[in-house]
């Protein structure tokens, strides 16, 4: 049986998954074999496991500082949404419908034997299991439905820290208010406060510690600062996806589509210096890049949609024709393509005719595919011909089949990869001065020497020497990342404290 510790926060973006990952390789690098758990999350970044199946990429990301091969079993409940009131459920994995918010409130208690036969799995595997939370405890509205704050707490029996995010001001209040509106038997499980995003000089701030621990009884286990450690986040609240102005050697954008997912499938160029990756959201932010990639997206048809009335679609058509390169991934893919049609009501219905970059055609099919890939560039041409052979890995999670038109006037096409005896799926397009390629998989650019290779390749365009621009293995670099993290938490946060939290339960 394993030991848990559930870290819950004061409100969305407090720092849950960060503090979370932080102790995954904490507990990892003190010999303890830890898994991190999430009973429900919402996210448009998800990750496809070995087995096809599909989860919120911050568990991946815990998983990856625990040192463990990510399972759904980390994550039992994806949201993903598809509008407002609305998101795709996945349940361990696989997609059970799409359910407006109201009818899956009423619906998710439903869901608790499935959170539970995961996590008592996990719970059987591990000796330490670190639970994250989700927006705040303190949703008194939604108490008597929750699966994923208390509730999931009172289920595995786990003592909790609450985290408060300083940098936002308000923190006393946030902390005091939230245990306020807790349940009595609910704030009893809340065994240590964690201030987070601390800037200034602590010896100010300790008055205030002192004061909230006397009015709550609860001690103050760390002040963690504003740490510069470069770990994905959640997607709807990354950074990541502000405007950025400055363009370096290299440009990228990556245009920003309402609903755009699995945006960390560009995370690699940004390790390489001399290089911009910016994510614009209008056609004036797009300036003059060398290289535009339009990304995955929840909503293929709505997005490309959105692409033409927006004019970003007569931009891409102007700008490939003058010789950019333009590069679809997944949804992207599909859009560049001539046609994409939608028989069963998957996204929008109906036929729509694509951007015409591509000479493929997408079919929305009922179920999803979801699977990990491993392969090869095979054959390709224009500016990026030296990837030929190169291997990648990453994974595939669509719901359309994409077919190659071959006849029709687009007939310089050829695949981009090979799986086994699965049917390429990536294409390209070089005729005249255009450059244009689509793929489904995500995570092909985090390959050894495939981002550098693309960089490469537009700085000789340029006329620029490649040999000025280093990288290094995104590997390597997360996993420094995490022992930074690490570091940063046993400076900061009460080990000891923490562990007797641990030890005690509740």
């Amino acid at each position: 049986m394993a030991k848990a510790i559930m870290v819950q926060g004061t409100m969305s973006n407090a720092g849950k998954s960060l503090v979370t990952a932080g102790l995954c390789r904490v507990f990892n690098q003190d010999g303890y074999k830890v898994a991190p758990f999430k009973s429900q999350n919402m996210a448009l970044n998800s990750f496809i496991t070995r087995n096809g199946a599909e989860m919120g990429r911050a568990q991946v990301v815990q998983a990856e500082a625990a040192n463990i091969e990510p399972s759904a079993l980390m994550n039992p409940i994806l949201l993903k949404p598809t509008s407002d009131k609305g998101s795709q459920v996945i349940v361990n994995g696989e997609a059970i419908g799409t359910m407006a918010a109201s009818e899956y409130f009423a619906f998710k208690t439903q869901l608790i034997p499935e959170i539970m036969k995961a996590y008592n799995q996990l719970d059987v595997e591990n000796e330490v299991i670190v639970i994250e939370g989700a927006g705040s405890p303190a949703e008194i509205n939604l108490r008597g439905q929750d699966i994923v704050n208390m509730g999931m707490a009172k289920m595995a029996k786990s003592p909790v820290l609450l985290v408060a995010d300083i940098d936002r001001g308000g923190v006393f209040a946030s902390i005091y208010g939230t245990l306020m509106l807790l349940e009595e038997d609910e704030r009893a499980m809340v065994k240590g406060l964690v201030i987070n995003k601390f800037r200034g000089d602590i010896d100010i701030l300790r008055p205030g510690l002192e004061m909230i621990e006397e009015k709550t009884g609860i001690p103050v286990v760390g002040v963690m600062p504003m740490l510069k450690v470069d770990i994905e986040d959640e997607d709807s609240l990354s950074e990541r996806l502000d405007g950025r102005s400055e363009v370096q050697a290299v440009d990228i954008a990556v245009i920003k589509i309402p609903r755009m997912s699995n945006y960390t499938d560009f995370n690699v160029f940004e390790l390489i210096p001399g290089v911009s990756l910016r994510y614009v959201k209008s056609v004036g932010e797009l300036q003059n890049p060398d290289m535009i990639i339009i990304p995955g997206t929840k909503n293929t048809i709505g997005d490309l949609l959105w692409l033409r009335q927006s004019g970003f679609e007569a931009e891409i058509l102007k700008r490939a024709h003058a010789g950019t390169v333009v590069f679809g991934i997944c949804g992207g893919y599909q859009m560049l393509g001539t046609k994409l049609s939608d028989p069963f009501g998957v996204e929008e219905g109906g036929d729509v005719a694509g951007i015409g970059l591509l000479d493929v055609e997408t079919i929305f099919a009922e179920k999803k595919r979801t699977i990990q890939v491993e392969g090869y560039f095979n054959n390709v041409q224009g500016i990026f011909k030296a990837l030929s052979g190169s291997q990648f890995h990453g994974y595939e999670i669509h719901s359309g089949v994409t077919n190659f038109a071959i006849s029709s006037s687009l007939s310089t096409m050829k695949p981009i990869y090979e799986e086994g005896d699965v049917v390429p799926e990536g294409s390209q397009n070089i005729t005249k001065e255009m450059n244009v390629y689509g793929s489904y998989v995500h995570g092909i650019f985090d390959g050894d020497g495939i981002a550098k290779s693309i960089v490469d390749a537009l700085l000789a365009k340029k006329g620029m020497r490649p040999e000025e621009v280093h990288t290094i293995s995104f590997a390597e670099y997360k996993q420094k990342q995490y022992d930074i993290l690490a570091e940063q938490v046993r400076k900061n946060l009460d080990m000891k404290k923490i562990y007797e939290i641990l030890k005690a339960g509740v």
